[in-house]
């Protein structure tokens, strides 16, 4: 027994989070978004991961129209 208040309770918290809209920080999260500070330096000190990053959406992109063209 009590269930019936245990699940209005779970429904209302459910309810209020489902029709809450905080007012949202764009200059917060453009900065999160933005570009890494970082990126050049870290592109620097390793420069295999930035290579092999490229190489393998290059490897797929090119291996799907060779088998599409002979196909």
């Amino acid at each position: 027994m009590g269930r019936g208040r245990q699940k209005a309770k779970h429904t209302k918290v459910a309810r209020e989070l489902k029709y809450f809209s905080p007012d949202t920080d764009l200059t917060k999260l453009e900065s999160e978004l933005g570009v890494n500070p970082r990126l050049d330096e870290d592109l620097a000190k390793w420069p295999e991961y930035a290579d092999t990053a490229t190489t393998s959406d290059s490897d797929t992109t090119g291996g799907d129209a060779d088998e599409a063209q002979s196909a």
